[in-house]
């Protein structure tokens, strides 16, 4: 097998600052768009970060067109409804306003009103075809208002794939906007739990990336044209990641108690898009691989100051839950890495041996899900032994994010005691249930003892 020797690092066009959402218009005017689909959800559609974006396009004297129908998680459904939107409207280009949803599905809009195709032609393999986009897309500027996802930086859009019940998305470069437009103005009204789960997928991202397969370390593909967005942990990648978590660990808990803490929302809005340049070339880990069934298979579950309509499990809950478990599993692949970004998340690894890398981080992070207030495991959201079968079938068609593990995993674990084992047998980590302890046991240095947190291995 020959391995990789290259990397590449691609991010948007990032303007930054507040105020900066009332330059879309001469921005768009710039690239040369006239007729304009502005893309929001029902929530958004009267909000002050939308009105200031429509009023700008239309200073430009730009055609502007309102869709309000994006869904929070977007499914295959609702994908397909913006892009028959997208296509009827003759669109020539695109501004998403919003979080990740309404970003990715403004993505997936452009992709398909510029290049028509049956809708699993682009999508990641093995549920889709993966075809390449054949060519550059449509003018996109996304202006986020949610410090989380990064999406106004990345190549990917996903999205629950209906008929699975699991996640799945479109990567390419193509994909990603011409302009991320990130303004500290438009997260002042974000309520507390919206902003604990974006910032904890922004936490994720940065862990995840830092810690990924390093680059060097991957297949080589056959031909340029097929080298992956997501790469492998590289030099490039580490820099953002772990400035990016510093920021998170920091800024989190004052950007949750006081929304007018003007530099707390600043440096997440930091956080969130370094983040996005970092995982953007490195990619993520099992974390995600895992949350997409924790998202997809729900059932009842609907979080406080989140839409009520249908059941939901938000991205960055699903990702955080399965953490931990992901940690452990992950660390002996490269304790180094993930020794330092316990460290810099603000744990004490001193003493500490490489055989307890990924205690020492899950442990730091069981810290913040604590505090943030996220449910005690997935049996808080509605899953129990029953559902492991389904819950790790649904990570096994995430090649995109699994082959970057640091330590190959396969298919199942095995249950015992009603809890998912792995980490210690070279399976795919699911937790069946994460609880956060009340308590720790002293860590005993250099060998650190076990604590009494139940999850997979």
């Amino acid at each position: 097998m020959k391995l990789e020797t290259v990397f590449t690092v691609d991010a948007s066009s990032i303007k930054f600052g507040e105020g900066a959402t009332r330059e879309v218009g001469s921005d768009m005017r710039d690239l040369g768009a006239q007729r304009i689909m502005l893309v929001t959800d029902p929530k958004m559609a009267q909000s002050e970060p939308v009105a200031v974006a429509r009023e700008s396009l239309q200073r430009e004297n730009l055609d502007v067109v309102l869709y309000d129908q994006v869904r929070i998680e977007p499914n295959d459904i609702s994908f397909k409804d913006a892009i028959a939107f997208a296509v009827a409207g003759k669109f020539d280009g695109f501004v998403a306003v919003g979080g990740g949803s309404t970003i990715d599905t403004a993505k997936a809009a452009n992709l398909y009103s510029t290049y028509p195709a049956d809708f699993l032609e682009y999508v990641n393999a093995p549920i889709g075809r993966a075809k390449p986009v054949p060519g550059e897309l449509k003018p996109l500027i996304a202006i986020p208002t949610t410090a989380g996802t990064g999406s106004e930086t990345t190549g990917v859009a996903i999205f629950d794939y209906s008929e699975l019940h699991a996640k799945t998305g479109i990567a390419h470069r193509a994909l990603r906007p011409r302009l991320g437009i990130v303004d500290p103005d438009n997260t002042r009204t974000l309520p507390r739990m919206v902003t604990a789960c974006t910032a904890l997928d922004v936490f994720s991202h940065a862990i995840e990336s830092l810690t990924a397969l390093p680059f060097h370390q991957r297949e080589a593909p056959e031909h340029p044209r097929l080298r992956p967005a997501y790469q492998g942990a590289n030099p490039f990648s580490n820099i953002w990641a772990a400035k990016a978590a510093q920021l998170v660990s920091q800024y989190l808990f004052r950007a949750m108690d006081d929304p007018d803490d003007e530099e707390a929302r600043t440096n997440m809005l930091l956080a969130s898009t370094m983040a996005g340049v970092g995982f953007g070339s490195a990619g993520v880990t099992l974390p995600h691989g895992m949350s997409y069934p924790i998202s997809g298979l729900v059932r009842d579950y609907r979080p406080p100051d989140y839409p009520q309509d249908h059941a939901l499990i938000p991205h960055g809950m699903a990702v955080i839950l399965g953490a931990p478990a992901a940690f452990r599993f992950m660390a002996p692949g490269n304790p180094h890495m993930f020794l330092r970004a316990a460290e810099l998340i603000g744990a004490d690894t001193q003493g500490i041996g490489p055989e307890d890398a990924g205690e020492v981080l899950a442990q730091a992070v069981i810290k913040v899900m604590r505090k943030a207030g996220m449910p005690n495991g997935l049996r808080a959201v509605g899953y129990t032994a029953d559902d492991v079968d389904a819950l790790v079938e649904g990570v096994l068609p995430q090649h995109r994010v699994t082959k970057l593990s640091p330590r190959p995993a396969t298919a199942a674990g095995r249950i015992s005691g009603g809890y998912l084992s792995g980490a210690r047998t070279g399976t795919i980590p699911l937790a069946s249930e994460v609880t956060i302890p009340t308590a720790h046991r002293p860590v005993n240095r250099p060998k650190m003892s076990r604590t009494a947190v139940r999850t997979a291995g």
